[in-house]
């Protein structure tokens, strides 16, 4: 396996030490999560462990976590979204380190009121710090059906893809100042909560709790990906996502996404002064 000059020293020798480690998921809710809130409100449907559900209602939302943690992965689940009056609610599918400086991936998918569209908002925390945020509308409605989304997180990249459609790419830029998370583990979690304080037009739509409770549905978990244990992790050499890049057709067609359906960005500067575009540059975020 050929690493770039930007994987750290210490990742090299996880790799070398940790081969008992590596592990690929085929997918089961049963085997690979445990639902670790919500009082009964997430439920597994199936003997094989391939539909789950999250439900809120006005006591409590509900949410699952991996059983393991990764420091690099590919991770991808199909989702349908909760339909209607959805406006306070917001479904997840994201990556997460513990503590006060951890470090984070997000989907997460910002209900609205009936009728209008679902904005699909993503971020990278580094160090417990965000402002790194891209929003999208989607070209479909999410909740009709299940669509597939996926974070691919390696040594140089996170890319976000929805159906296959490459939709952000956020480059590993540490050598000129830029955080990117290489060195916590992070678990995989999804959850269905209440955020009506911000999630639809900035608090001003409120959840209608006559339309509780409010259900939103996960098939085909899958996790490929480098499983932290004792301290160590590696890497399979022949795990295609852990170098993974957009190659032009998939950077032309991210560009059209963002062209046609983002709708707002958030960017942190660092160390330099940058103007920035819509154009995915190490420093658009």
């Amino acid at each position: 396996m050929k690493l770039s000059c930007g994987t750290s020293f210490a990742f090299l020798i996880m790799l070398l030490l940790a081969g008992q480690y590596v592990h690929v998921y085929a997918g089961s809710f049963h085997k690979d999560v445990k639902i670790h809130w919500g009082d009964g409100r997430g439920k597994i449907h199936d003997r094989d462990g391939k539909l789950l559900s999250l439900s809120l209602d006005k006591s409590s939302g509900s949410g699952f976590q991996s059983n393991q943690e990764f420091l690099y992965g590919k991770a991808e689940v199909q989702m349908k979204l909760v339909p209607g009056n959805s406006a306070g609610i917001v479904t997840t599918f994201y990556l997460k380190s513990p503590g006060t400086t951890w470090d984070e991936i997000d989907f997460e998918f910002l209900g609205n009121i009936s009728g209008h569209p679902y904005t699909l908002h993503t971020n990278v925390y580094t160090k417990g710090t965000g402002d790194k945020e891209q929003q999208f509308h989607l070209w479909f409605d999410p909740t009709v059906n299940f669509h597939t989304y996926c974070i691919t997180w390696n040594p140089q990249r996170i890319i976000f893809t929805v159906d296959g459609i490459p939709i952000r790419e956020f480059k590993n830029s540490e050598a000129v100042g830029v955080p990117f998370p290489t060195r916590q583990p992070m678990r995989l979690y999804a959850s269905l909560w209440e955020a009506e304080h911000w999630a639809t037009r900035g608090g001003l739509e409120k959840t209608d709790w006559s339309k509780a409770p409010f259900t939103a549905f996960y098939r085909n978990y899958n996790v490929d990906g480098c499983v932290w244990a004792n301290g160590k992790s590696s890497c399979s050499a022949n795990s295609p996502w852990f170098t993974q890049k957009l190659d032009s057709n998939g950077q032309t067609r991210m560009k059209g996404v963002q062209n046609k359906y983002m709708i707002s960005f958030t960017t942190k500067v660092w160390n330099h002064k940058i103007q920035n575009t819509k154009d995915t540059q190490y420093f658009l975020i």
